[in-house]
């Protein structure tokens, strides 16, 4: 067995282990299970409401097209933004001041006035993602673009290269690795800025069921849920890492 083999085995038998103390400590009332539920009761309440009458799977899309709204958005705005501040340091010493004290607000605080702004629906929660994702991506691709080997530039300029083919072709690829870490937490960060909107109000997604199953003490159905969104941040961090893997396999 290699290495990477016996680190799988490694890892299902640690998780497997601690399924069975969890589940023992609930059958035996060690620990009261409305404290931490169980894990067959998890277990039931997921296959019912995703298998059964499938109320979740509506609910996870709803939550699903609000993150991808918004990290589409706060991408797209923060490339832009960040392409901007690269090509122009000046334009980005004037709006420094602005968008650090913008980022520096937290945006459960601000969910309310989003709340007024976009009401209900899902408008306010891709506003909350939005604002989540937009600053990650921006630090991100200013970082990127900054990176560049000043070597380069000095060649490019040598050569008589525009400043538009030496962003193409040297400040660009060279930004990408960096950008992709911030696409890569944006996506998770509008996925949480979506959840936590929708638990303060909304008429769909996973954070309203959250915020219902939690006011009726239902704590197999907020473990599960809660299960569903770390398996679902896994996925789409895993999905990032193929995607930058087939990107920059140039490199």
């Amino acid at each position: 067995m290699n290495t990477r083999t016996q680190t799988y085995v490694d890892r299902a038998l640690a998780v497997a282990g601690l399924v069975a103390l969890w589940q023992l400590a609930a059958s035996l009332s060690w620990v009261d299970q409305l404290l931490i539920g169980s894990p067959m009761g998890i277990a039931a309440y997921l296959r019912e409401n995703l298998f059964g009458d499938g109320i979740l799977l509506v609910d996870f899309g709803w939550t699903m097209l609000g993150t991808l709204a918004a990290f589409a958005l706060g991408t797209l705005a923060a490339i832009a933004t960040g392409v901007l501040f690269v090509i122009s340091p000046r334009m980005e010493r004037a709006f420094e001041p602005i968008l650090a004290a913008v980022n520096s607000m937290p945006r459960i605080a601000l969910a309310p006035l989003f709340l007024i702004w976009f009401g209900l629906g899902l408008a306010s929660k891709v506003a909350i993602g939005f604002s989540l994702c937009y600053f990650i991506v921006l630090s991100g691709t200013v970082a990127g673009g900054r990176s560049v080997s000043q070597d380069h530039s000095v060649l490019a300029v040598t050569l008589g290269a525009s400043p538009w083919r030496k962003f193409i072709h040297f400040t660009l690829p060279t930004a990408v690795p960096t950008i992709f870490a911030g696409l890569r937490l944006g996506l998770v960060y509008s996925l949480l800025g979506v959840v936590g909107g929708e638990i303060i109000a909304s008429e769909h997604g996973l954070g309203q069921q959250l915020s219902l199953l939690s006011s009726q003490f239902n704590t197999n159905g907020v473990l599960g849920i809660l299960l569903l969104l770390a398996l679902t941040g896994a996925g789409i961090n895993g999905l990032m890492n193929v995607l930058e893997n087939a990107l920059l396999r140039w490199r």
